[in-house]
């Protein structure tokens, strides 16, 4: 075994850091500091070892290099931007184009985001003052497409033209909103939709001690009490707003999370206007593939503020020793001679599914907290691409197949590059565009083969999917999917083993059972230079998203500035919106759970 150091800056390496001024941290082009004052500046900043590329990892290593920090990333891949980047489709590029883009599954960017939008204007693009930010573009509407004869639901999701003025937003004006919604097309029963709507105004006015200990141990599929309701209302209200979106089971999911996020966050205050990122609509996706638009400018941009980058390294333990990180156990990502890289302070940025496996004995002993990670689940949603020879949009943003057996959400991602003529740019020519379709559910029977996702083949899990969308599209009258259409298809190859009997993923998602709360750990731990970034870790937004990725890499550099006492500029950090009407009824509610009284909408 042999030690290095996380390497220091050479003067005239081309890679220097520049010291970050406080105060200037929304600026979105890089400041024109001489060579020699950038090197200057990385002298005396501390060294800094993040271990993961994705968004949490490159998130955390921005705002550090933006104070004058020495930041080295270790990486499991040869490219950047984990679940986020998008990959080539191998021997498919030809005269002079690009290879076709595949992704582990298309990427939105809800409106409510706030905090990464903020470090992506922070990334400079050309032609765009506001980085890559004005790469972002607003989905108009979203499909929930049925089967089997059953009409389509199609809804606008542009934001309120004349928002609700501050006052106007009462229980029951948000009752009659909800009713509104909810009465458009359904087939759901009015005396469900009344319950709904109640049931949600228990939530909305529900104390945040209330929902960390009352929703958070309540599934939302108990919450809804769906198992009393009809098929229409389980489908539509249960499985499509939980497996369908974020790969949870309504089942199990946490009504704190299901709620607060999803209902509220993304859809009711999306729709009212209330909490958005700037002009932002409810709903946002990039207008090239995410590497283009997103990923590799950032890299670029980090690179240029002396952030180096060491790929194709798999972390194999956290040295703990006195209460502190000594030092990190790496090695090449196929194996080979192990060594031992050191920092001033280390930054764990990966999933927890392989975090968690990197904490020894001496770390875990050193801070509870890590052993509770072990609790946190995973679960499979992985997406597959379809290039097709003809346009096929469908509807501008996403569509949710509410009736797949899969819970396959997808969306025609060309009409969005409007920078980006497919055909031309991509592929052979012969590809117009590209279905981005996502399975959330890989462990229910299909309807070609009736087996689970995980126990097909991959040839046989493109043409189950291909079966599901055709069935939930087809007969929309909106498009007529054709095998003739499809030219060829693409899977994250992180996916492997289908159709025998140990499949595996290495990219899983986290999902959010009831409890899980009280298992996600805080950025700052017991031990005193080591810090948590990633979308497991306690945030305001408490959902596996980009935008907890980001914000728990602004926490863990927080409080990584608290343990330096540093006098740099904290880290802005934006929480979701909460609604000024209903902190009365909220206080109201905060007396009679105390008093250990149901809340005042609660009528069982």
């Amino acid at each position: 075994m042999t030690t290095e150091h996380s390497p220091l800056p050479e003067g005239n390496s081309g890679h220097t850091r520049r010291k970050f001024l406080a105060g200037t941290g929304a600026a979105a082009g890089a400041l024109a500091l001489s060579p020699a004052t950038r090197a200057s500046a990385a002298a005396s900043g501390k060294r800094v070892a993040v271990l993961g590329g994705g968004v949490s990892g490159l998130s955390a290593a921005h705002e550090l290099a933006e104070r004058g920090y020495a930041v080295t990333v270790y990486e499991y891949y040869d490219v950047l931007g984990g679940k986020a980047r998008s990959m080539d489709v191998p021997g498919t590029a030809s005269g002079g184009r690009k290879a076709l883009p595949g992704e582990h599954g298309f990427r939105f960017f809800p409106g409510f985001y706030r905090n990464l939008p903020d470090t992506m204007r922070r990334i400079p693009f050309p032609g765009s003052a506001n980085g890559v930010h004005g790469n972002l573009r607003n989905a108009t509407e979203e499909l929930f497409a049925r089967s089997s004869g059953r009409p389509d639901l199609h809804f606008p999701l542009r934001r309120a033209t004349t928002p609700p003025a501050p006052g106007d937003i009462t229980p029951s004006w948000i009752r009659d909103q909800i009713l509104s919604v909810l009465d458009l097309g359904t087939r759901l029963p009015a005396h469900e939709v009344a319950y709904f709507a109640d049931r949600l105004l228990v939530h909305l006015t529900s104390c945040d001690a209330r929902r960390e200990g009352q929703w958070e141990k309540v599934a939302w599929w108990d919450f809804i009490r769906a198992d009393d309701m009809s098929e229409e209302y389980r489908t539509l209200l249960g499985i499509g707003q939980t497996r369908n979106l974020v790969a949870t089971r309504a089942e199990v999911a946490s009504t704190r999370t299901v709620g607060r996020v999803i209902i509220e966050a993304l859809i009711l205050w999306g729709l009212l206007g209330r909490g958005l990122d700037g002009d932002a609509d409810i709903d946002r996706v990039l207008n090239a593939p995410t590497s283009e638009a997103w990923i590799d400018p950032w890299e670029t941009h980090l690179r240029s503020m002396g952030v180096e980058f060491v790929l194709g390294t798999q972390v194999r333990e956290v040295l703990c020793d006195g209460g502190r990180v000594t030092g990190v156990r790496v090695s090449a990502r196929d194996g080979g001679q192990e060594r031992t890289v050191t920092a001033d302070h280390y930054v764990s940025a990966m999933p927890v599914e392989h975090a968690r496996t990197t904490w020894g004995r001496a770390l875990r002993a050193a801070d509870p907290q890590l052993v509770r990670c072990d609790a946190l689940q995973t679960d499979w949603m992985t997406g597959v691409m379809f290039y097709l020879r003809t346009p096929t949009p469908v509807v501008h943003g996403h569509i949710n197949c509410l009736d797949s057996p899969w819970s396959v959400t997808g969306i025609g991602q060309a009409q969005f590059w409007d920078v980006r003529d497919f055909s031309r740019d991509y592929g052979d020519g012969r590809a117009h565009d590209c279905l981005s379709a996502i399975i959330s559910e890989w462990d229910k029977p299909g309807i070609l083969y009736g087996k689970t996702a995980k126990e097909c083949t991959k040839d046989e899990i493109v043409a189950e999917l291909w079966a599901q969308l055709k069935d939930a599209l087809n007969d929309s009258g909106r498009t007529t999917l054709t095998d003739e259409d499809r030219l060829g298809w693409f899977m994250d190859p992180a996916v492997t083993g289908l159709g025998g009997p140990e499949p595996r993923n290495r990219e899983q998602l986290l999902i959010h059972p009831t409890g899980t709360l009280y298992n996600r750990p805080s950025a700052r731990t017991e031990v005193p230079n080591f810090f948590l970034a990633g979308d497991y870790v306690r945030t305001d937004v408490d959902l596996a998203t980009m935008e907890g990725a980001n914000e728990s890499a602004r926490r863990a550099v927080n409080a990584l500035l608290d343990a330096d006492n540093s006098d740099a500029e904290r880290c802005n950090i934006w929480e979701l919106y909460r609604p000024p009407e209903m902190e009365p009824l909220k206080r109201v509610d905060e007396v009679r759970y105390r008093l250990g009284l149901p809340n005042t909408f609660d009528l069982g």
